[in-house]
């Protein structure tokens, strides 16, 4: 698929701009949907001899279902739905995007998110797909909240499960917009298996997760060829009060750590990374809203953070960063 923009030589720059606007709102692999029409070109006028009828298809395949299963790498399952609409037996299931929203800024978004949002007929999102993001999605699309917080669930995960289910059953074109990347942390794991098991067509659009979003923000190197070489994602989540870490493997690696939802278990971390032989003195910083243009940042070191993150924070989604990497970050204050 070959499409051109000039200006006749009078505003060169301009026409590059305006090449790179479309370079964003289309799929770089749009080509595929061309070649597949062209496969399909002599089948779908034997079987519709009517130039009506026959444009009437082609706008359902090129801006439906089966051009989605295209774009999405499942040539076959396209095929197949192709099929089933020429022998007037359509297939009626949708297909479910789970999106990285990543931090919260719109601008952090890939493109595949950006034109998935403008094209999906619902959006079940959490309380991290802030309305920055959710703004860019169509405006007739149905919004579903589903936020889970700590110790309160809008809708339990095996719900949301049979919701996006159901939702795809309907022939509907959903996005599940998770915060951060769908399978750091997120569930997407648990959600694509559930879209597996009823055989309902899935993508995973990948998003800037807050590990990688809160230290750019803050400046703090996630890794320092004069500190460590490694980074460790972890989850401060407890079950009955119990973080289910290997602490003295965490402390052995002296890699940084980077602890997603870890402000109220920031007393059990300090306790067990310093009983494996941390030194209290280690530099770490505790980062709110990270990526987002509310972000707030507090360093010290390890001791210090675990002291003040009580009545430092205001109650925002938070990272903390562990580690020698983090004295090298450039508002690095002990």
């Amino acid at each position: 698929l070959t499409i051109a923009v000039s200006s006749g030589g009078d505003a060169p720059v301009l026409a590059r701009l305006i090449r790179a606007r479309i370079e964003a709102l289309l799929p770089a692999n749009l080509g595929d949907l061309a070649a597949f029409a062209a496969r399909f070109r002599d089948r779908i006028r034997a079987a519709l001899p009517s130039l009506p009828a026959r444009r009437a298809l082609l706008d359902r395949v090129l801006s439906g279902r089966i051009a989605d299963l295209v774009l999405a790498g499942d040539p076959a399952a396209a095929e197949a739905a192709l099929e089933a609409e020429l022998a007037h037996t359509p297939t009626h299931t949708g297909i479910v995007h789970l999106v990285g929203a990543g931090p919260g800024a719109a601008d952090l978004l890939t493109l595949r998110a950006q034109r998935l949002l403008g094209e999906a007929d619902v959006i079940v999102h959490d309380r991290l797909g802030t309305e920055a993001v959710l703004d860019l999605a169509r405006r007739d699309a149905e919004r579903v909240y589903v936020g889970k917080s700590r110790a309160n669930h809008c809708l339990k995960q095996h719900e949301i499960n049979e919701l996006l289910v159901s939702l795809a059953r309907e022939g509907k074109k959903v996005i599940r917009l998770k915060g951060g990347d769908p399978f750091v942390f997120g569930r997407g794991g648990e959600e694509a298996a559930a879209l597996a098991a009823a055989a309902i067509p899935f993508e995973v659009v990948p998003g800037v997760t807050a590990a990688l979003a809160c230290a750019a923000q803050a400046r703090i190197p996630l890794t320092h060829r004069d500190a460590t070489r490694a980074v460790t994602l972890m989850t401060g989540h407890t079950a009955d009060g119990v973080i289910a870490m290997d602490f003295d493997a965490l402390v052995r690696t002296r890699a940084t750590l980077a602890i997603y939802m870890g402000l109220h278990a920031l007393p059990h971390l300090h306790r067990g990374l310093t009983t494996a032989g941390m030194p209290e003195t280690t530099p770490a910083a505790l980062i709110e809203r990270g990526g987002t243009d509310r972000q707030r940042l507090l360093t010290g070191t390890l001791a210090s953070i675990t002291a003040q993150a009580p009545t430092w924070s205001d109650g925002g989604p938070a990272l903390i960063l562990v580690g020698e990497a983090v004295r090298h970050g450039t508002n690095w204050t002990a």
